[in-house]
């Protein structure tokens, strides 16, 4: 089974890492460190799948994917 994409990335405006889940809109968690923000998001993920099943909603494939990119120099 394929698993969501998770961005993480670091937040000058917010002081720390922000994880995100471009496949679950608006899931996301902030920490102080990245492997916080992936422990925190991983929880707002379990979160946001329970809600969406037990509403009856639909819940996304996992589709996500970013682009990578390779600068040659």
């Amino acid at each position: 089974m394929k698993d969501y994409h998770i961005n993480i990335f670091y937040s000058d405006e917010d002081g720390g890492y922000i994880a995100d889940i471009p496949d679950l809109e608006p899931c996301s968690a902030f920490g102080e460190t990245p492997e916080a923000a992936l422990a925190e998001v991983q929880i707002a993920k379990d979160a946001w799948l329970e809600t969406a099943r037990a509403k009856g909603l639909s819940i996304p494939e996992p589709r996500y994917r970013p682009a990578i990119y390779q600068v040659r120099t």
